[in-house]
């Protein structure tokens, strides 16, 4: 039996290692559907530098690299995962209303350069570096 689970785990490491990192450039039309909508939605005057695959053991992401460096990242489905404006901030459309009405009431002036959502939370980070995480229901639960 341990030898039997000891094969088991070398045979996992050695897939892991294998898929690992196994990032592969696209087009940009070979991005989901929801993907490429929401690229000619909010960025339609944005240039595409480089768009990519990543395959992890588990799971499957995709990225989006535009001319002037600002980065997002969908998940296999084409839903955005996190979105990173440095230079122009992001699209207002994207976020949530009462997080934009929060930054609007507690940092007025202060743009929002980045957004990130996993299932639990949603984290965006602000121009003056504060970083602020919300819940589901897009309550304040921590900042840093």
């Amino acid at each position: 039996m341990k030898k039997l689970f000891a094969l088991f785990l070398g045979l996992f490491a050695v897939y892991s290692l294998a898929t690992a990192d196994n990032d592969k450039p696209i087009r940009v039309s070979e991005l989901p559907t929801k993907a490429q909508l929401f690229l000619t939605t909010h960025f339609k005057d944005k240039k595409v530098a480089l768009a990519k695959v990543e395959n992890d053991l588990l799971d499957k992401t995709y990225d989006v690299v535009f001319t002037d460096g600002e980065k997002l990242e969908f998940d296999k489905a084409g839903e955005w995962k996190e979105v990173e404006c440095k230079t122009s901030g992001v699209p207002a459309s994207i976020v949530p209303a009462a997080i934009l009405q929060y930054v609007k009431e507690h940092y007025d002036g202060q743009r929002i350069l980045s957004i990130e959502r996993d299932r639990k939370d949603t984290e965006i980070r602000l121009s003056n570096g504060l970083e602020i995480k919300f819940d589901k229901k897009n309550r304040v639960i921590d900042i840093d």
